[in-house]
């Protein structure tokens, strides 16, 4: 996914070294993604990482800063270009399509990059997720609340995303028990994966934030899961097969 620019090197090239260990497509996200791509035939990933969540049946120029996440890229991926978003280096109306799968955070610039996918690509489709939603999450709200602040601070509004890329529509996109891409609320109902530090360092918010109180949260989780403490708070999570924590696919264009 796409950094911060100005910064010495890509955020990902530090936090993004066991990425495809954790982070992989889940086929129910991947099935939204290609309805609301549509018919577009060419697809620009803009922050493509290693290369979750592209269409296999379509035309694909991945653009990616991070040479760790192009590492990662496996030999059968889309052709991949090492760019930014905020200056992607094709030609006005190159696709019929942009992507930019929860990468928008990571943007210095987001209205420039939202701009740059305008003028590449008719249709527009990002992944997203409302940070206020996120801290209705129990392990933001009851362990490291600090991880909101920073969400806050580098996440723009699903709102103003959608205004900037001139939307059409927003559909929600549930998070379900057994999610297969590790995003931070992926195991909202398997509690012990946050006691992994590869789950963790495969998160930004995780392996981004206030490592000291993140530390401390995980002690207090773990000492919770083992008195029996956190399943008795959230024992309705049994009865649940999915949740909602805000993600969206913000979509624009014909």
């Amino acid at each position: 996914m796409t950094d911060r620019i100005g910064a010495a090197e890509p955020v990902y090239d530090r936090i993004g070294r066991q990425y495809s260990a954790g982070r992989r497509t889940d086929p129910r996200w991947a099935a939204a993604i290609l309805e609301q791509l549509g018919p577009a035939r060419t697809v620009v990933n803009v922050g493509a990482g290693a290369g979750s969540y592209e269409p296999a049946d379509r035309r694909v120029i991945a653009v990616e800063p991070s040479s760790v996440m192009l590492g990662q890229r496996p030999a059968s991926a889309a052709p991949a270009v090492q760019a930014r978003a905020e200056q992607l280096p094709l030609g006005d109306d190159t696709a019929d399509a942009a992507l930019a799968v929860l990468t928008v955070h990571h943007w210095t610039d987001w209205r420039a990059g939202i701009a740059e996918m305008r003028r590449v690509a008719r249709r527009r489709v990002v992944l997203t997720y409302d940070p206020e939603l996120h801290a209705g999450f129990w392990l933001v709200r009851d362990y490291m609340p600090s991880v909101l602040d920073f969400e806050r601070r580098r996440m723009p509004g699903v709102d103003d995303v959608a205004t900037e890329l001139g939307a059409s529509r927003v559909v929600a996109l549930t998070v379900p028990r057994d999610m297969q891409d590790g995003v931070l609320p992926a195991f909202w109902c398997r509690p012990e994966a946050y006691l992994d530090p590869v789950v963790r360092a495969n998160n930004s918010a995780l392996a981004q934030g206030d490592h000291q109180a993140i530390d401390e949260g995980i002690r207090r989780l773990a000492a919770d899961l083992e008195s029996g403490a956190w399943a008795a708070r959230h024992a309705e999570l049994d009865l649940l097969d999915e949740i909602d924590a805000g993600f969206v696919l913000v979509v624009a264009g014909a």
